[in-house]
Parts: C-alpha cells; structure tokens; sequence
C-alpha cells in the first residue's frame, strides 16, 4: 500500500500503473469511458479533475482508493 498526500503522487501512480500494464492514455481513456485529455490531466497531477471519472481511471487500472477515520 502506498501513501498518496497529492494528486502529483496520484498522478504518478496512474501513470506508472498504466505504463506497467503496457497500456497508452488513448486505450485506458476508452477502457475508462473517459476523455483522452482527463487521463493527461490526472498523470501531470491536475487538482481539480472530477473524482467520479478519476475513480473510473482508477478502477480501471486496478489501483484501490483507501481513506482511513483520523485517530
């Protein structure tokens, strides 16, 4: 499990998640019913992307999402 504090770490993730899976932004925009441009977006950390289509991305490649309570 790894700690994401900011969507240029999400952003990396995405992108090397994507890369492992030997996948292009084009095919995982198509496989994620989302815009080309939103998958740039996510990958270059843009802050203000729409969590229902980053969860499609997300979802798509795999990758969980985790929010733990504060103690």
């Amino acid at each position: 499990m790894q700690e994401i504090r900011n969507m240029k770490e999400l952003g990396g993730l995405v992108r090397s998640t994507r890369r492992s899976q030997k996948i292009n932004q084009t095919l995982l925009a198509q496989a994620a019913n989302v815009g080309i441009r939103l998958v740039v977006d996510i990958e270059h950390g843009k802050p203000t992307v729409q969590i229902d289509k980053l969860l499609s991305v997300l979802n798509r490649l795999g990758i969980a999402l985790y929010a733990e309570m504060p103690k």
